[in-house]
């Protein structure tokens, strides 16, 4: 299985074994959930902007004053 280390001052050390201890986790087991949570959270909000992309013209249809004036594309 493959695995990485990871440097950290001793200040950030310290910080992460708080946050692991605080939630009953080993270091290794809190690193691994840590970087898969972050992993699922940007796949959550992608799916969120497809699911929005999909609904825009709908939305904009049915409220046509909330359409951002020129194509909305500089709100981002």
């Amino acid at each position: 299985m493959p695995s990485l280390n990871v440097s950290f001052t001793d200040e950030e050390m310290q910080a992460v074994r708080a946050a692991a201890a605080a939630e009953g986790k080993s270091l290794k087991q809190y690193l691994h959930d840590l970087g898969v949570r972050e992993l699922h959270r940007r796949q959550f909000v992608a799916g969120c902007g497809a699911w929005a992309d999909r609904l825009r013209g709908e939305f904009d249809e049915a409220f046509p004053e909330e359409k951002p004036p020129g194509d909305g594309a500089a709100a981002a």
